[in-house]
């Protein structure tokens, strides 16, 4: 399988440089798409443990609290993304206020 081989690179990656957000994140999408949502679930809360200014992760895992029926932990997520992005980076700023906008839609 194709994203297994990706998900062991990825691991070797982060055990040569734990530190590394980007490749934490990258592995907690990789469990997403296997829809894997509990490992990728402790990948995102490691990424907020070790480094919560990580603004990419913010919109993936509201979408992921989201799916697990997790509201108030969702909108949560995406206010802090919000904070984060504020005046810093418009985009994802959008993106997370749109995401925050479906949510409370949706309820």
């Amino acid at each position: 399988m194709m994203s297994n081989s990706r998900i062991d690179q990825l691991t070797k990656f982060l055990e040569e440089n734990p530190a590394d957000s980007f490749v934490r994140y990258a592995l907690a999408t990789e469990y997403i798409n296997l829809n894997d949502d509990e490992t990728a679930l402790a990948y995102f809360l490691e990424i907020l443990r070790r480094d919560p200014e990580y603004t990419g992760m913010y919109y993936h895992l509201g979408k992921l609290y989201q799916r697990l029926n997790e509201k108030e932990l969702a909108e949560e997520t995406f206010k802090n993304g919000m904070t984060l992005t504020y005046g810093k980076d418009p985009h994802a700023h959008y993106e997370l206020q749109e995401a925050m906008n479906q949510l409370l839609d949706d309820y």
